[in-house]
Formats: C-alpha cells, sequence, structure tokens
C-alpha cells in the first residue's frame, strides 16, 4: 500500500469514526436531562417524551426518500448534507423557545437519518474488502458514543456551566469537527469515484420492494429493535418492581450497553468471512432465550448474567443489521436502497413495541406476559433471521 493510500485509509476511517458519534449522542444525551428541560418549558411528559420519539418518527418516515435521493448523488456529499442539517437541528434545539426545541429535534432526526442511510454505503465504496472489520468499528463507535452521551450528560451539564444547553449543545463540536473531517476526505478523493450508483446496466430493473430477501432483513431489523426498545423503555421499572434499587437498575441498562459493544466488534468480522450467517442467527436467538428466560423465571436474582446474554444478543444483531446492508447487496446503490427500506420499516415496527408491551403490563401487572411477549418477537426474530442470513443477493431474491 503506497503512502497515500495508507492516508486515505486513515482518512476514511476517521469518517467512520466521527460521523458514527453522531448518529446516537444527540438523542441518548437528553434522557438524563429531561426533567430539567420540562421544567424550564414547562412541559408534560408526552410533551417531553416528543423529544426522543420525533428523530425515530422521522427515521421510519425518511428513510426511503433518503435512499433514492442519495443513489443519485455522490456519497460523500450525502454524509456533508447530513452534518450541515444535523448540526443546525443541534443549535436551534437549544436556542431557547418550544418552537425551535422541536424543530431542532425534527431536524437532527432528518441528519441522523440521512447518516444512517449512507454511511453502511460509505463503507462498501471505501473499504470493500474490510466490510466486516469497518462495519465492527462503524457499531461500536457508534454505540459507545450514544452510551457515554447518556452517561456524562449531567457531568457536562456541570461542566459547561450552561444547564441542559450545555448537555446538548456540546455535540455541535462533534458534528462540526466531522464535517471539517468529510470535506477534507472529500477534497482528498476527488479524483476518485465515489459514486453511490453502479453502472446503468439493469439499475432501473431493480426494485428494492419486490426483492424478498431485502423483505427478509427489514423485518429483523424491526423485531431487534422492538426489543432494544422495550427494554430500554421498561426493563429499569420491571427492576424495580422486582425489588432493586434504582441505581442498580439504572447500571443493568448499562450492562446490557456494555456486553454489545465486544460482539459488535467481533461479529460482522466473523459473518463477513461466511457465506451463511445462520449459526450466528441461531446464537442471537438462544442469548436472547436464556436471557428473557432467566428474567421471567428468577426474576432480579440472576439480572447481572441476564443482562449479560441479553446484550450480546442484541449487539450481535444489530450489527448483523448492518452487515447485512453491505454484504446482502452487490453495489452501494444496492446498499443504499436497502438500509433507506430496512431503516423505515424497522423503525415503523419498532414504534409499536413499547406500547404493546406496556398494555400487557397493564393486563398483567406481574410483567411476565410482557416478557413472554418478547420471547414472541425473539422467536419470530430468529426464524426470520435465518432467511435473511441466507447467501442470496437482495437485487437476486
Amino acid at each position: 500500500m503506497t503512502k497515500n493510500n495508507n492516508s486515505l485509509t486513515w482518512l476514511g476511517m476517521a469518517v467512520v469514526i466521527l460521523v458514527a458519534g453522531n448518529l446516537r449522542s444527540p438523542i441518548t444525551s437528553v434522557g438524563p436531562i429531561l426533567g430539567e428541560i420540562q421544567d424550564a418549558f414547562h412541559l408534560n411528559n408526552v410533551q417531553g417524551s416528543l423529544l426522543t420519539s420525533i428523530p425515530l418518527i422521522v427515521f421510519a418516515t425518511c428513510s426511503i426518500l433518503v435512499s433514492r435521493l442519495a443513489a443519485k448523488a455522490n456519497i460523500n456529499y450525502g454524509i456533508i448534507f447530513s452534518l450541515v442539517v444535523l448540526i443546525a437541528g443541534l443549535y436551534f434545539r437549544v436556542s431557547g423557545s418550544i418552537a425551535m426545541l422541536y424543530m431542532g429535534s425534527f431536524l437532527l432526526g432528518l441528519g441522523i437519518c440521512i447518516g444512517n442511510v449512507t454511511t453502511p454505503a460509505y463503507i462498501k465504496n471505501v473499504f470493500p474488502k474490510k466490510v466486516g472489520v469497518v462495519t465492527g468499528i462503524f457499531s461500536v463507535s457508534m454505540n459507545l458514543l450514544g452510551a457515554l452521551a447518556s452517561g456524562l450528560s449531567i457531568s457536562i451539564r456541570q461542566w459547561t456551566n450552561a444547564g441542559w444547553k450545555g448537555s446538548l449543545g456540546v455535540w455541535i463540536t462533534w458534528a462540526f469537527l466531522t464535517l471539517l473531517i468529510v470535506i477534507a476526505d472529500t477534497l482528498t478523493t476527488k479524483n476518485r469515484s465515489r459514486k453511490s450508483s453502479a453502472p446503468d446496466m439493469g439499475r432501473s430493473e431493480f426494485n428494492i420492494f419486490r426483492s424478498k430477501q431485502s423483505w427478509n432483513i427489514s423485518f429483523f431489523m424491526g423485531l431487534q429493535s422492538v426489543m432494544y426498545y422495550c427494554l430500554v423503555a421498561f426493563l429499569p421499572t420491571i427492576l424495580i418492581d422486582y425489588g432493586m434499587e434504582k441505581t442498580d437498575a439504572g447500571w443493568v441498562i448499562s450492562i446490557i450497553q456494555l456486553s454489545m459493544l465486544p460482539v459488535m466488534f467481533i461479529g460482522p468480522v466473523i459473518a463477513a468471512k461466511i457465506e451463511d450467517q445462520k449459526w450466528m442467527i441461531y446464537g442471537i436467538g438462544l442469548l436472547l432465550f436464556v436471557g428473557l428466560g432467566m428474567l421471567a423465571v428468577f426474576q432480579a436474582q440472576y439480572i447481572y448474567l441476564s443482562s449479560v446474554l441479553i446484550g450480546m444478543s442484541g449487539g450481535l444483531s444489530f450489527s448483523l443489521c448492518l452487515l447485512f446492508f453491505s454484504i446482502k447487496c452487490k453495489t452501494p446503490e444496492g446498499t443504499l436502497k436497502l438500509s433507506g427500506k430496512a431503516q423505515s420499516i424497522g423503525y415503523l415496527i419498532a414504534a409499536f413495541g413499547p406500547p404493546v408491551f406496556g398494555m400487557l403490563h397493564d393486563w398483567d401487572a406481574t410483567w411476565k406476559t410482557s416478557i413472554y411477549f418478547l420471547l414472541i418477537v425473539g422467536v419470530l426474530m430468529t426464524i426470520i433471521g435465518r432467511f435473511a442470513a441466507k447467501p442470496r443477493y437482495v437485487e437476486e431474491y
């Protein structure tokens, strides 16, 4: 590898890591200081919840449109546009009015949506022979920065002496740094083709909505998202009802997040080297079944072991979804289309998970029926994941 190519590789890797840090932290940083925001604007719980639900709604409604538009442009330009929109959203969110608070939430959701869709295509285009490794780095970076944003939100509030505005506004700095690096990457590689499109041959014949494989991956994405958002929303409350202290219950979510990280890196590396990832899918199902089963039977007695198993299952399933966007497509254009469709369908399915979970708790106060619901979701996820893992391209099936 020449010195110039080596520089391009490191610059491309910096783009992946920095962009990943923008895709979760603006959302996860809200939770710890949500009460302060509600007090500042006199918001009720429903109004406050919109600060996190608005971005998810944007993901569900805009991902397909974003993928279609991005397929017609240079991938780097798409990422640059996503960062500009994200920076505008982050700024508006801390501008001081309720209208700007919600407008900022919408814009940052749109910026993250564009980044979610375009980055897997960037990875496939820039690192075609290292898709597994780079996808692992991408998923670990995204979730690690998201976890740090949540954990440090209160501390950042204190360090900046700016209250909740400091906790949320500080991420403008990260986004701006990312923008500079992506611009540098774009200028450095301007003589290389980084178009997100494949050759014209057959492009018009490829309809992502007629691909059975794309539906398998989309449903797999949705079901694993249902699992994640239900547990994030309700697990601390479940454990408190089972007798744990509030502080200890909060740490369980941290353990789940940390347990995700090793498998998020190792999983895609292994998966990219094998044609059929069926045994990894079976492993996801087994880990989830044992972890949730222990929670249902033993409640909080073995919760730390249970949380590790659940975290490993969730980390592997999420990273496989991201990898499928690349390895189950022949071209970066196919990756864009699949990423857009899977994230739209996935987040739409995920939106129904927590309400159903909570409704089942209203019917059965022991939480067992709600946990059984997740077990059923896990079985369906394993079955559909088996089809998604089969060695076939979305363009062909």
